[in-house]
């Protein structure tokens, strides 16, 4: 688990209280930084901590010359696919029957969108 924390790994947790209710952890490839996984708890969704989450990533990338961020994500969140595009994300490629689905009508499959963001420094 230490590797997945640390060297070219990188995170942040949210907390209400003592309570972790969401998270992210990037990752640093060169000068591309890919969000690797950002998750809230179900019962404080919608309340904006993944926007948050989210800035905080795009943050940290700035500050450490990031170039490039990417991430990927089910065809079927569209809410987080919305947040993405607000963010500045937009949709670069299609990974065809990368996630398992329990949908009936995916054939056991479901496509990851894989979007990117181009940072600029002046």
């Amino acid at each position: 688990m230490k590797s997945c924390l640390s060297g070219r790994y990188f995170n942040l947790a949210a907390f209400i209280g003592p309570d972790m209710v969401g998270f992210y952890i990037g990752e640093k490839a060169g000068p591309d930084f890919t969000l690797m996984d950002i998750c809230v708890m179900p019962k404080y969704q919608g309340r904006g901590i993944a926007k948050q989450l989210l800035e905080k990533f795009v943050d940290y990338s700035e500050q450490h010359s990031a170039e490039n961020l990417f991430l990927e994500v089910r065809e079927t969140n569209t809410r987080a696919i919305k947040l993405y595009e607000r963010a500045g994300f937009s949709e670069m490629s299609v990974r065809k029957n990368y996630y398992p689905s329990d949908d009936p009508t995916k054939n056991g499959h479901e496509d990851a969108i894989l979007m990117g963001m181009t940072l600029l420094f002046g």
